[in-house]
C-alpha cells in the first residue's frame, strides 16, 4: 500500500445531524469525491472534527466510508492526541481494517523535544504493521516536526509519508529533496507551487470542492503543463483563501452545506461560519460551478475553461 500515498487525498468532514454523525450523509460525501477522481481519503481528520468525535464514532465513521471506498480508493485514519500509549491503543482498535496507513499528528499543546517525537511515533509504529504518515501542523500543535526528526524516523520504511503543513514552501521542498517520504502538501494555497517543487500529491481540505479540478492541477503538473496549471491555480485559489479565512471546517461545512451534501452544523467549539464568509462563498462557488467537469483522458483544455468564468 505504500506507493499509494500520492496525489489528491481528500480529508472528509463530517455531517452531523441534530448532534449525532449522519452516517448516510457521510458516506454520500465519500461516494461524491470517489466518483470526482480523489486518489485518496482521510476519516478522522482535524477537517472531520475527530477532537470532537469519540472512539465509538470515531470506528462508525470509517466503517461507513470503507464501505464506500472497499477497493476503489484508499483510506487512512486519522490518529491524533497528545498521549502516546492512548494514540497506540487507538490504532489497535482500527488495525483490523482495510487502511491504507494511519495519518499521525504530532502531540499538541505538550511540546515535546525532537526527540520526544521520534519517540512518540516509533510507539504508535510499534502497535501496527501498516504505514504511517507523519503530520506536521505547528499552527495546530505547537511544535514543529525538523526536517532532521523527519529524516531520522524515514531511515524506517514504515514512515511512509508526510502531510507537510507547516507554512513553508521550502521545508516542503527540503523535504522531497532529502528524504524518501512521499511528501503530500498540508497548505492548500501552496498546492500549486508545491507540486512544481516536487511533492508527491496533497492532503486537502479545499480538493471537497470540485474534486475533478484538483486532480486536474495534479494531473497537469505532472505532464508539465505549467502554464494551464497556472492558469487553473489561480482560479482555484480564491476558494482555498475562503475556506480557511475562518476555523476549517466552519467555512468548509457552509459551502458543502449550500451544495446540498450536509447540514451545516459543527460540534462546540467549532461553530458555524460568519454571513459575510457564507456570502463570499456563494459566490465562489458559482465562479467554480462555471467551469467544466474534468476526467482523466478527456481533459478540457484550460483557456476554454477559463472563458468561462
Amino acid at each position: 500500500m505504500m506507493n499509494c500515498l500520492h496525489g489528491i487525498w481528500v480529508p472528509l468532514a463530517t455531517p452531523m445531524r441534530h448532534g449525532e454523525i449522519d452516517l448516510a450523509q457521510l458516506q454520500r460525501l465519500a461516494e461524491r469525491v470517489i466518483d470526482a477522481g480523489a486518489h485518496g481519503l482521510v476519516v478522522c481528520g482535524t477537517t472531520g472534527e475527530a477532537p470532537q468525535l469519540d472512539l465509538a464514532e470515531q470506528s462508525a465513521a470509517l466503517a461507513a466510508v470503507l464501505e464506500v471506498a472497499h477497493k476503489r480508493c484508499p483510506v487512512l485514519m486519522g490518529i491524533g492526541g497528545s498521549d502516546t500509549f492512548a494514540a497506540a491503543s487507538r490504532v489497535l482498535q482500527f488495525d483490523d481494517e482495510d487502511l491504507a496507513g494511519y495519518l499521525v499528528s504530532t502531540p499538541a499543546y505538550v511540546r515535546p523535544s525532537q526527540e520526544g517525537l521520534v519517540r512518540h511515533f516509533e510507539t504508535i509504529a510499534d502497535a501496527t504493521a501498516r504505514p504511517i504518515v507523519l503530520y506536521n501542523v505547528p499552527a495546530r500543535t505547537g511544535v514543529t516536526l525538523e526536517l532532521a526528526t523527519a529524516q531520522r524516523l524515514a531511515q524506517r520504511p514504515q514512515f511512509a509519508a508526510i502531510k507537510e503543513a507547516g507554512g513553508s514552501l521550502q521545508q516542503m521542498t527540503d523535504l522531497v529533496q532529502q528524504t524518501p517520504l512521499s511528501v503530500l502538501c498540508g497548505d492548500d494555497v501552496l498546492l500549486f507551487a508545491a507540486l512544481c517543487g516536487g511533492a508527491h500529491g496533497a492532503i486537502s481540505a479545499s480538493a471537497h470542492i470540485r474534486t475533478d479540478l484538483y486532480v486536474q492541477l495534479f494531473d497537469l503538473v505532472r505532464a508539465q503543463r505549467l502554464a494551464e496549471a497556472r492558469a487553473l491555480a489561480a482560479a482555484l485559489l480564491p476558494m482555498m483563501r475562503l475556506l480557511f479565512s475562518e476555523p476549517n471546517p466552519a467555512p468548509l461545512k457552509a459551502a458543502l452545506a449550500m451544495q446540498g451534501l450536509l447540514r451545516d452544523e459543527l460540534r462546540l467549539p467549532m461553530v458555524p461560519a460568519t454571513d459575510n464568509c457564507r456570502q463570499q462563498l456563494a459566490a465562489a462557488l458559482e465562479n467554480l460551478d462555471a467551469l467544466p467537469l474534468y476526467r482523466p483522458g478527456k481533459a478540457t483544455p484550460v483557456a476554454k475553461m477559463m472563458e468561462a468564468v
